[in-house]
């Protein structure tokens, strides 16, 4: 199955977000962790993470772009008790089974969204406030101009 890990090609992360995801987390599009933030409170790095920003799913913190990789079963059973754990104690989920299922509509939202697309393709988000409420959009950056998988960089000096 195909799913989303964090991915970072440069230090911008570290410096644009509250708290940046670790390269390699699985992630997900994140969107509930503005659940309590009302427009006028968006400024700063909650902004950008508002804004730009995909939810690592170990740290809990923000990246820009999400590589499309390949997960297993298990891979994501872990992922949904983690992520129930994060909505009890920081959302006050009133069950571990009400948590569990708000995890699994999240993790089948990110699944659906990386399911047509290749692996190695990488995906950003773009949020805005809409008078509907919060409005998203997702961009894909096929495998063969993502570099997603590139080990070595070439640097050329242009004049």
């Amino acid at each position: 199955m195909k799913f989303a890990r964090t991915i970072r090609f440069d230090k911008s992360d570290l410096n644009i977000f509250p708290v940046a995801a670790e390269e390699g987390e699985l992630a997900l599009v994140g969107t509930f962790s503005f659940s309590n933030i009302q427009s006028q409170d968006l400024k700063g790095k909650v902004k950008q993470a508002f804004s730009n920003g995909f939810i690592g799913c170990s740290s809990f913190g923000y990246s820009t772009l999400v590589s499309l990789v390949k997960v297993n079963e298990d891979d994501l059973i872990k992922l949904k008790h983690n992520v129930g754990q994060y909505f009890i104690e920081h959302y006050g989920a009133p069950s571990k089974a009400i948590a569990e299922k708000a995890a699994s509509e999240e993790i089948n939202f990110m699944s659906d969204l990386c399911k047509d697309h290749e692996l190695g393709s990488l995906l950003s988000v773009s949020r805005e406030w809409s008078e509907e409420g919060i409005k998203e959009r997702f961009r894909t950056l096929p495998k063969a101009e993502s570099c997603a998988e590139q080990k070595i960089w070439t640097v050329v000096d242009e004049d």
